[in-house]
């Protein structure tokens, strides 16, 4: 089983042009769609349209209209009631692929409402193979949020705990790191520079993608997996790094892209693959995703069949 937290969950809606995006102007939509998203919520539902066990764990208000397209997705969940609503965020995709996201704040947390949520997590991993802590943090709780589930999850379950894989940014991703040393962490190539302080060289990204990977695993990190968008992902663990390319796919949306990379990962995993089997079944995943419109789950039908070389990376 994968246990997900996604502590700001968000109704994603998408909006698809038929024409670029035109700023100060009026615009016709071609199409648009309704799906209950955040980062945690997205690979748990990956994670169970491949058939294997999810639940997932989040605050929501027992009036909250997202509850309503959250439970259409028919997702095992751990819901913990709070006051507030979940934020709404808006993506405007043109013909080209090119999308616009426009990120409302959440519902803010207080103390009591943080420490519901933290032991409901730790009630829920029960016999879990990871826990996915993914997304930004809502308001009213700390920079190290993360950092607290993740001790209490040890702490609880000792030899038991699942493995712990953490999917954020910024300040949220820093503490982390620093502080709890996850089993995972699976930034872009932007959260990596961020993260490690330094600008990545981009005239030979994968190396360097590489070197600031390196200096986190296995000291802080048990392994990094690094979406590089269209041009593949890297994969470092401490026997060593391994990247692969994207296949060409038709980009319909890119939300929810990394979500389902990671999901994929974790599956993997599970499954007992390689450390290059579980990066190509990442990209498989990202692709796939990134071909559909929205922030639909990828089921395994949607992956592509052609084959996707894994090379091994060297200092």
């Amino acid at each position: 089983m994968i246990v997900t937290l996604t502590a700001n969950p968000s109704l994603d809606r998408a909006v698809t042009l038929s024409a670029p995006l035109r700023p100060g102007e009026v615009q016709a939509a071609a199409t648009s769609r309704e799906d209950a998203g955040g980062k945690g919520i997205n690979v748990a539902r990956v994670v169970a349209a491949a058939g294997v066990r999810a639940l997932a764990v989040l605050p929501l208000a027992a009036d909250d209209p997202f509850g309503v397209v959250l439970h259409s997705a028919a997702l095992p969940l751990r819901p913990v009631p709070i006051q507030g609503h979940a934020r709404a965020n808006l993506t405007i995709t043109d013909p080209d692929g090119v999308t616009t996201k426009l990120n409302l704040p959440g519902a803010a947390l207080d103390a009591s409402d943080a420490r519901v949520l933290v032991a409901a997590v730790v009630d829920a991993c029960a016999g879990a193979g990871w826990l996915v802590l993914a997304g930004s943090l809502p308001p009213g709780v700390g920079d190290d949020f993360y950092v607290t589930v993740i001790r209490a999850v040890r702490e609880h379950w000792g030899d038991a705990a699942p493995k712990i894989a953490v999917d954020t940014s910024g300040e949220a991703l820093r503490a982390a790191v620093s502080e709890a040393r996850p089993d995972l962490i699976k930034p872009n190539e932007d959260e990596l520079a961020e993260l490690t302080g330094a600008p990545l060289d981009s005239d030979d990204l994968h190396s360097a993608v590489l070197a600031a990977a390196q200096a986190l695993v296995p000291e802080r990190v048990g392994s990094a997996l690094v979406t590089l968008g269209a041009l593949g992902s890297v994969l470092v663990t401490p026997d060593g790094g391994f990247v692969a390319a994207a296949p060409r796919i038709r980009v319909q949306s890119t939300v929810g892209a990394g979500d389902s990379a990671l999901a994929g990962y974790l599956l993997a995993d599970l499954a007992g693959a390689t450390p290059p089997e579980r990066l190509a079944h990442a990209i498989r995943y990202g692709s796939a995703a990134a071909a559909l419109p929205g922030t639909q789950a990828p089921r395994p039908a949607d992956l592509s069949a052609g084959d996707l070389p894994v090379a091994a990376l060297h200092p």
